[in-house]
């Protein structure tokens, strides 16, 4: 395992379950690279998807195992890893979405980027990847 590791955003998360690209690409590089989310990234998730899949015609229970087992590559953080570095997180992002403090903090705690589509994350001295660039990132 090398010490290449990046955060998700529940953006990202919900991505995987819903479509193939970013869950191929999180199965692909799990030898190679260690994936975070802090656990109100998965809460979020498992509130916003049922939703998406009923809009989508799809069965959330089988979606919903596809979350359960992403938890096996992508660790959850708990709270007490990241909650210290709340008041510097705020202070980068707040101004755009407060909610997002979490990714933030998690990325601060273990010094890495972050994976979103959210462009609230730019400017907040955060490496910042999106889908569509994360593999230079993931194969550097």
């Amino acid at each position: 395992m090398s010490n290449k590791a990046i955060v998700l955003d529940a953006n990202i998360l919900i991505r995987a379950v819903l479509g193939k690209r970013v869950r191929e690409l999180i199965v692909a590089n799990a030898g190679t690279v260690q994936f975070f989310a802090p656990d109100v990234a998965y809460a979020d998730a498992r509130k916003y998807l049922p939703a998406l899949l009923e809009k989508r015609g799809v069965n959330s229970e089988a979606a919903l195992t596809v979350l359960d087992a992403l938890e096996s590559i992508v660790q959850p953080l708990e709270l007490g890893v990241y909650s210290g570095l709340q008041a510097a997180a705020l202070q980068r992002i707040a101004m755009r979405d407060a909610d997002d403090w979490p990714v933030l903090a998690c990325a601060m705690a273990i010094a890495c980027p972050v994976w979103t589509e959210d462009a609230d994350f730019f400017g907040t001295g955060i490496a910042t990847w999106t889908t569509d660039r994360v593999e230079l990132y993931l194969a550097g």
